[in-house]
């Protein structure tokens, strides 16, 4: 299939070796930046953060993150161009939502009279994933995974390499980068930049997917 759709899907990969001598330009980082801000969540939540790592210092206090376990992903933190650590807020409440719902009508997508409607009824989708205590980050989590699929098939379309890593200590990057998380939580992270020619052994290979008829039905 020729479309420029599924050529970006089929170009991009997990990159495995990056060159720490290519940079990402600020151009491209700034598109980076609004495509995460446009990404899709349930109820239009928006219940994250994205810490952009890009300079020196930044990158070695994520390498530092590394020290007790997932090592195989720590040469990433200091040789990709840049690497966005994706946050979720854990206890998501009505007030943070109240952010969201003010922002609908000032841009005019919500007309003002149904701001308590929007408020109140869209809310109960946060409440049905929200426990005793307050904990609802199993669900804002799965909506910062959306924006992670949107921000794959961005760098692809870029041409920008790309490394989604679970593989990180979650415990040490909030103690690390707690200032910045101010409460969010980071679980996965993402390495960016320009792979590095002739090290990188996942670079170029086909890709190896089920045959479509094993994962999508026709109804």
């Amino acid at each position: 299939m020729t479309h420029p759709i599924i050529q970006d899907l089929n170009r991009r990969y997990t990159t495995k070796k990056y060159d720490a001598n290519q940079r990402i330009s600020e151009q491209d980082i700034q598109v980076i930046k609004q495509a995460l801000r446009l990404s899709a969540s349930s109820i239009n939540s928006q219940p994250w953060k994205f810490i952009v790592l890009e300079s020196d210092e930044a990158k070695q206090r994520f390498h530092d993150t590394f020290v007790n376990k997932f090592q195989f992903n720590q040469p990433h933190a200091t040789e990709a161009s840049h690497t966005i650590l994706f946050a979720h807020n854990p206890h998501f409440t009505k007030e943070d939502y109240k952010k969201v719902v003010d922002a609908e009508v000032t841009s005019g997508h919500l007309p003002a009279e149904r701001y308590n409607d929007m408020l109140n009824g869209a809310f109960g989708f946060v409440e049905l994933n929200t426990d005793n205590q307050g904990f609802n980050g199993h669900w804002t989590k799965a909506q910062t995974y959306i924006a992670l699929g949107n921000i794959l098939h961005t760098l692809a379309r870029m041409g920008i390499a790309s490394t989604p890593m679970e593989g990180v200590d979650a415990e040490l990057i909030g103690e690390t980068f707690k200032q910045e998380l101010d409460g969010y939580q980071c679980d996965f992270a993402l390495a960016i930049g320009y792979h590095k020619q002739d090290e990188d052994y996942n670079h170029g290979l086909p890709k190896a997917r089920l045959p479509i008829d094993d994962v999508v039905t026709t109804l």
